[in-house]
């Protein structure tokens, strides 16, 4: 196994940051013969140049910029680490990686997530959005603490982590102001050949209105499939047709896409997991989110 020679890199960091081989022997305590050579054998070692001549100055190459900047967080790293050992804060925030499903309405995500930059220590949130089948293999290798999820882990996917129901809500129709006062009359029969703005039909949403329609023999005409929540209703707000959302934010949705409501059922329901390894919550920032879910969005 190749390993680096973190002194090497020292050498390279300190001329670097100074300017200088002179300066950086200087504040090293080294002549620059010795520091010149060491820097020599790093850059053999990377089979790189790390700096060019500009005159009389020394200028990192591309390589060598790229190399200061790991360099960089690396001794940070370090001082982190003596500072924690010998009991002194270090004002480092903790980091919680989340993986958001495209699905996932984008006000329920930020309701879901927001808890967890309150807590009294300071969270750092990262916050990806892709297929939920990426983001479950993303959990699998621990590059991501938590997925926000529309469904829960299919047993037939062949990761091992814990689905946790955050809550459960009714669904809204929304449509702009003429659409609404168009099919509010009559509803759920008013739906009948309204325009309709659907998720894509692999969603859990998409297959629980699909039954629903189906049960009350409704047929409206689609005006467009969506995997991303957020442009399905960037639709909805330019008038195109009639969407779906959560009943839990009913106001915010009415408020934030300056829509109206054609109609409610609690007969379709959005349920909203977050699915972890851990069989028993334990990472504050998830705990606070999982609360406040069951105890204000939801309860």
């Amino acid at each position: 196994m190749e390993w680096l020679n973190y002194h090497h890199l020292l050498y390279f960091w300190t001329i670097a940051r100074t300017g200088s081989v002179s300066a950086a022997a200087a504040e090293l305590r080294l002549a620059q013969p010795t520091l010149s050579g060491q820097l020599r054998v790093l850059e053999d070692q990377l089979g790189e140049k790390l700096f060019q001549r500009s005159g009389r100055h020394l200028v990192l190459t591309d390589v060598g910029r790229e190399v200061y900047l790991y360099a960089d967080q690396i001794f940070a790293l370090g001082r982190d680490l003596l500072a924690t050992v010998r009991g002194h804060p270090t004002g480092r925030q903790s980091r919680l990686m989340v993986g958001v499903a495209n699905v996932v309405p984008k006000l329920i995500a930020y309701r879901l997530l927001e808890p967890a930059i309150r807590l009294p220590e300071p969270v750092r949130l990262v916050c990806r959005q892709d297929h939920s089948e990426r983001l479950l293999a993303d959990l699998a290798v621990q590059a991501l603490d938590l997925v926000i999820s529309d469904e829960p882990i299919a047993p037939s996917v062949k990761v091992r982590a814990f689905n946790h129901l955050l809550g459960e809500s009714g669904v809204t129709f929304f449509a702009v102001s003429r659409l609404a006062a168009a099919h509010r009359r009559g509803f759920p029969r008013s739906l009948n050949g309204a325009p309709m703005l659907l998720p894509v039909d692999t969603t859990a949403l998409r297959r629980s209105l699909d039954q629903w329609f189906d049960a009350h023999d409704l047929h409206p005409r689609i005006i467009g499939e969506f995997e991303d929540s957020a442009l399905l209703k960037a639709f909805g707000h330019a008038g195109v047709g009639i969407f779906a959302g959560p009943t839990a934010i009913e106001a915010q949705i009415r408020q934030q896409y300056g829509v109206a409501v054609v109609g409610r059922t609690d007969a379709v329901l959005e349920r909203f997991y977050a699915i972890t390894v851990e069989r028993r919550l334990k990472n504050p920032a998830i705990v606070a989110i999982s609360e406040a879910a069951r105890g204000s969005l939801f309860g």
